[in-house]
């Protein structure tokens, strides 16, 4: 796992943990982020708000998830499917 990958997945599950799961949008999750979609979140050379993250992989996330670990990982997957990491 890279280096920027294991950050995120750090800062991602500290972030979305605190989500009432299962969780069956995006739009459950935005208690659960301490600075709602505006959250931020960087690791190296890459930096996106909650909100950015969304909008790009919405197509990249297959809810309900009944985990935090679960929806980190579609997360992560997406944004190196999309090219962001």
């Amino acid at each position: 796992m890279s280096d920027v990958r294991a950050e995120l997945r750090e800062q991602f599950l500290d972030a979305f943990g605190g989500a009432d799961f299962p969780v069956e949008n995006q739009m459950d999750l935005v208690p659960a982020l301490p600075d709602g979609p505006g959250t931020k979140f960087e690791a190296g050379d890459v930096s996106f708000t909650a909100m950015e993250m969304a909008a790009k992989l919405g197509s990249e996330q297959e809810f309900p998830y009944d985990t935090p670990e679960a929806l980190v990982d579609d997360i992560l997957d997406g944004l190196e499917a999309k090219g962001m990491i």
